[in-house]
């Protein structure tokens, strides 16, 4: 009855444990969506929201104004930029992130190298059933606990050593054991070596060089993107200069036009002139204040966008500060050494330097593959040391006595047959460098074709400021002339007027000059890898305590 109660217990238990790992699956694998973390409304993404302005009113525009405060100016100049930009740029913190990623990458694969200990606890109580002569069936019952420790060193050379230590007792109750219970102890050392393939230091830390590679080309990648971000807010100063200094003129077109309009006024009235006088310089003082008006929102935008490259706290894109450049151009115009440009282009660009890393690359994978298609050749060797008595003392006594060794040494041989996967990767690592050394060439001739251009830019602009300011002097005279015509009657305002936006037009194009001049000059010494200035840009990694979660 008890057995028969005892495999029905063993039938239950059975079941109960499929059933709970059936629900378990069910649960895990189940289709209605709950299992996930995130869960988005279908609305969120299939749905488009309208856009709803609402009107202003002219009473509430004139409340706002009556209130508003005025926003104070902050002067900056180039190297202020430069500073807040490395310091506080967004896009600039995300890229040096990336060397502290790869750094940990090549102490990852440096690791592979550490030991390893080990531990291992065994206790089993057996009772197996042994037939005997008096035709009964007797059981034989054991009960074993064993111990392990052991350390492998794995080697740079591709092997490993292994130290291990084991310990063990053993009762069975049965007469003929001379011990009961018996200790046995066992001290081995262990070496295992391939010899061809997966031998040698340079086979083995593959792996590690090609991190380092990685590592190094991410700090390629990283000084590049410095390179970027400083010549981006370089071209952003100089075109808010440009904008700030292009207000300016309508500005001051604008006092000029009205006070042409009050000059006009007084002929009108004195019977000088007629009065269409009047409604042409009228138009003109309208005309100057819509230039006003794009003048400064190109301001407004060009502030903006210097706003968000320096990402300064209490300087946000919403801030109304106003950002004025206080770092004037200094035009000089430089002797130019075209072959000596296109070298240190060569020599400092990041892209060449990350083609040659890549390179290095490709030559370490070829010669690992070359190393992976050799057979497998292994040798093993094991040296053991036996102990054994009726007390765990007296079994170590007998294994550090040294009377019992044991010594075995093995070989073991795999040979590929054929071994296309082999050969096919050999051949795809090694199409991939001469694609590299062909990309490589390119690289370089596009480098010398965009500091070429960049060079014939430069002069072109310093070409342009000389013919604006010209240019502008002449207007400037032919200006006052057409006003002191209008004033001596001999002239209409249509010609001053006229005369006045060639001034306006001239004065804008040598500012223009001016500012695209200094942008040719960042975009040349982008070309070349190099930065403007007298001071170096020395950059860190990003890298956290190691608190952080």
């Amino acid at each position: 009855m008890s057995k028969k109660f005892s495999l029905e217990c063993c039938w239950f238990v059975i079941f109960v444990g499929l059933g709970l790992i059936v629900l378990t699956g069910c649960e895990q694998f189940s289709g209605d969506g709950y299992s996930y973390e995130t869960r988005i409304a279908p609305e969120e993404t299939r749905q488009i929201e309208t856009l709803v302005l609402q009107e202003t009113s002219d009473e509430e525009k004139a409340r706002e104004d009556v209130n508003e405060v005025p926003p104070k100016d902050l002067e900056l100049t180039l190297e202020q930029c430069r500073a807040l930009t490395l310091e506080n740029n967004l896009a600039l913190k995300v890229q040096l992130i990336n060397p502290a990623i790869a750094a940990e990458k090549v102490s990852q694969q440096e690791a592979q190298f550490e030991s390893v200990f080990s531990s291992n606890l065994i206790y089993s109580k057996t009772d197996t059933p042994t037939a005997s002569f008096l035709d009964e069936i007797s059981g034989s019952q054991v009960d074993y606990i064993a111990t392990n420790l052991g350390v492998q060193v794995p080697l740079r050379t591709g092997g490993s050593v292994g130290f291990n230590l084991a310990d063990n007792r053993a009762k069975t109750g049965s007469p003929y054991s001379v011990f009961d219970p018996s200790y046995g102890s066992d001290l081995s050392v262990s070496i295992t070596q391939p010899l061809l393939r997966g031998a040698g230091k340079r086979a083995n830390t593959y792996a590690i060089r090609i991190a380092e590679y990685e590592r190094q080309i991410t700090d390629a990648r990283t000084k590049l993107e410095v390179i970027r971000v400083i010549a981006a807010v370089d071209r952003v100063y100089w075109r808010l200069y440009a904008a700030r200094r292009e207000l300016d003129v309508r500005k001051k077109q604008y006092d000029l036009s009205y006070l042409l309009y009050e000059q006009a006024n007084r002929f009108v009235l004195a019977g000088e002139k007629p009065q269409i006088e009047i409604i042409r310089t009228e138009a003109g003082v309208a005309q100057q204040l819509e230039a006003i008006i794009l003048a400064e929102n190109s301001v407004r935008d060009r502030e903006r966008e210097l706003k968000r490259v320096l990402n300064k706290t209490g300087l946000e894109m919403q801030t109304p500060t106003v950002l004025i450049p206080a770092t004037e151009p200094d035009p000089v115009h430089y002797d130019l050494k075209k072959q000596g440009l296109v070298a240190t282009a060569i020599n400092n660009r990041m892209e060449m330097l990350e083609l040659e890393l890549q390179i290095a690359e490709d030559i370490a994978t070829v010669d690992y593959l070359h190393n992976q298609s050799l057979p497998l050749v292994t040798m093993d060797y094991r040296y053991n040391i036996n102990g054994l008595g009726p007390t765990r003392d007296d079994s170590f006594d007998l294994l550090f006595d040294k009377r019992f060794e044991d010594h075995r040494v093995g070989l073991q041989l795999l040979v590929p047959l054929g071994n296309e996967a082999g050969k096919s990767q050999m051949r795809q690592a090694f199409y991939q460098r001469r694609q590299r050394l062909v990309n490589r060439d390119s690289r370089g001739a596009l480098i010398e074709f965009e500091v070429l251009n960049a060079i014939d830019q430069l002069e072109a602009n310093w070409q342009r400021v000389l013919a604006s300011r010209q240019r502008t002097i002449l207007d400037s005279r032919l200006f006052e002339a057409e006003k002191r015509q209008f004033e001596l009657g001999l002239g209409t305002s249509t010609d001053v007027l006229q005369a006045q936006a060639n001034f306006a037009e001239a004065q804008r194009t040598e500012i223009l000059a001016l500012a695209e001049y200094q942008i040719s000059l960042v975009d040349l010494a982008y070309a070349t890898g190099t930065l403007l200035g007298a001071a170096k840009v020395r950059w860190e990694p990003l890298v956290f305590p190691d608190n952080i979660k």
